[in-house]
């Protein structure tokens, strides 16, 4: 026999707040009986430090201080731990599956804001009330206007928001009211129930203990919780601007390359250069002619035609992203924001099994986008890998490398006997070598061309030049190190203004030994820029 006043929540209730709200509005009268194991698994994460399970339990006791104090008479809230037949052994089951289970044996109408729940009990015969809420607007929207690059809102501070364009924005406050802890929750709760909604344009992309990144529309939001935070705090993204390929001011030389030659491709750029939003036009650019694009992102928050697929790091293994691309086949993958080895990996094995691909990576200078592959690939590989660098610089194209392989001397060098495989790096309108790249001895050098002068014999000797790399090494990275000659006939050691210190109070006394051992004389200079 039905019995339609005894109710049973799951999880997602509690997480989302529906339930406190069910309540108030009169939907819920009768008995509530809340498992036991709930209770459970909202100790056991916020005992882990997770911030989901203190907002759980907090989510209990506004329930329970709603009911208390407004005398609601008429429902009663029960604790039961009482597990179903079907469900022996708990810990090998959900706690939602637990709690859906008890009320089929129990004949209870089971709560839920979770679509997927919901029509699971459905299908099997379990009275369900679904209480999630469509909203056509979150909360976190109103903070944005035409011109909000960016929202932070941060517990216990005022609202901030970046107003302006990618190179042009300034940082101004929405309000003079400091944001309280209660209402970041309410907001993050609205998130996560919006992204329990089936069809929703909602999806926690990525979800950590104390971290949440979701994609709402077009907007990205970033919850930091405690204790990874002092408080919670709120960052959500708009893109403002959305750009075709044609838009750009792009030498026509680029616009060639990229529709008929490049197939390794890096944009590189400081955050906030407008990269993504240059990936994007990319993508589109390449449907146009007809090619089959993909992208591989975390979080997914490319605005991009149906036509192409998004695939989330998130949710699948490096492995089985190389597996789903070779065997799809597409012409273009589009990987943004690469971060760590495993993505540089991906991005070469792809390119190598002839993918054409397109990376995205935080550089603070074009070279640097090349120096980060420096390590995890042969030198020899690299043009290979790599054949175009452009690099983002307020919202614009700014800088364009094209890379080759050749045989020679390095520049700067003099000995014949000295050639190598070298990778020079072109400015690519201007046709001219800015930087070569090369193995000396055991360090991998990458050099300015241009800024210095040929070095004499002596600094082309190779035992020189390992025996003073391996002296600073310890205080300077080697690539960062360069050697010229003075016009004393000197031999000049550049390094960085910020390693000046270290080389001058620990390394003079082993550099004056070298210059003993091979009778030169040894300046160290700041480098020169």
């Amino acid at each position: 026999m039905q019995v339609s006043n005894i109710y049973i929540p799951d999880t997602s209730v509690f997480l989302d707040g529906s339930l406190k709200e069910a309540i108030l509005r009169g939907n819920i009268r009768g008995r509530l009986l809340i498992h036991t194991e709930i209770i459970r698994k909202f100790e056991s994460e916020a005992r882990a430090g997770g911030a989901l399970g203190w907002l759980g339990i907090r989510e209990l006791n506004y329930i329970m201080d709603s009911i208390n104090k407004l005398g609601l008479e008429d429902i009663r809230v029960e604790y039961v731990s009482v597990l179903p037949k079907s469900i022996p052994r708990p810990d090998q089951h959900s706690v939602d599956e637990i709690v859906r289970e008890l009320a089929r044996e129990l004949g209870a109408t089971l709560v839920t804001s979770d679509e997927m729940n919901f029509e699971i009990s459905r299908a099997m015969g379990i009275e369900t009330l679904f209480i999630g809420q469509h909203k056509d607007k979150l909360e976190i929207e109103r903070f944005f206007d035409n011109d909000t690059m960016s929202v932070h809102l941060k517990e216990g501070s005022i609202p901030y928001a970046k107003k302006g364009r990618p190179g042009n924005w300034q940082l101004v406050p929405l309000s003079n009211e400091p944001l309280s802890r209660e209402y970041l929750e309410r907001m993050v709760r609205e998130l996560i129930s919006a992204s329990l909604m089936a069809n929703s344009n909602t999806r926690v992309e990525i979800r950590r203990e104390n971290s949440l990144i979701i994609q709402h529309g077009e907007y990205r939001i970033v919850v930091a919780l405690p204790p990874v935070s002092d408080g919670i705090e709120i960052t959500a993204v708009k893109p403002l601007i959305k750009r075709r390929l044609e838009e750009y001011s792009l030498h026509p030389k680029v616009l060639d390359r990229l529709g008929r030659q490049a197939e390794g491709i890096l944009i590189a750029g400081p955050p906030g250069a407008g990269k993504t939003t240059f990936a994007q036009a990319l993508a589109e650019y390449y449907m146009s002619l007809g090619k089959v694009v993909k992208t591989v992102e975390s979080p997914r928050d490319m605005i991009l035609p149906n036509e192409i697929t998004q695939i989330s790091k998130t949710y699948a293994s490096s492995e089985e992203i190389h597996d789903l691309l070779l065997l799809s086949r597409p012409d273009f993958t589009i990987f943004d924001e690469m971060r760590d080895t495993a993505d540089f990996q991906l991005y070469i094995d792809l390119r190598l099994a002839g993918v054409g691909m397109v990376g995205v990576v935080h550089a603070t200078s074009p070279i640097d986008a090349i120096q980060r592959f420096i390590g995890r690939t042969e030198l020899g590989m690299l043009p290979s890998i790599i054949d175009t660098v452009l690099f983002m610089k307020d919202g614009e194209v700014q800088k364009v490398y094209s890379l080759e392989l050749t045989v020679k001397v390095p520049e700067g060098m003099s000995e014949e006997d000295l050639a190598r495989p070298v990778v020079v790096v072109k400015d690519f309108i201007n046709d001219t070598v800015e930087y070569e790249i090369y193995v000396f001895g055991e360090e991998i050098f990458v050099t300015p061309i241009g800024k210095a002068r040929k070095v004499s014999q002596a600094v082309s000797d190779k035992r020189l030049i390992s025996r003073i790399v391996r002296v600073l090494r310890k205080y300077v990275p080697p690539e960062e190190i360069s050697i010229v000659r003075g016009e004393d006939g000197s031999v000049i050691i550049q390094v960085p203004d910020a390693y000046i210190g270290a080389v001058i109070s620990k390394g003079l006394p082993k550099l004056e030994n070298i210059r003993k051992k091979f009778n030169v004389q040894l300046k160290v200079r700041p480098k020169e820029h």
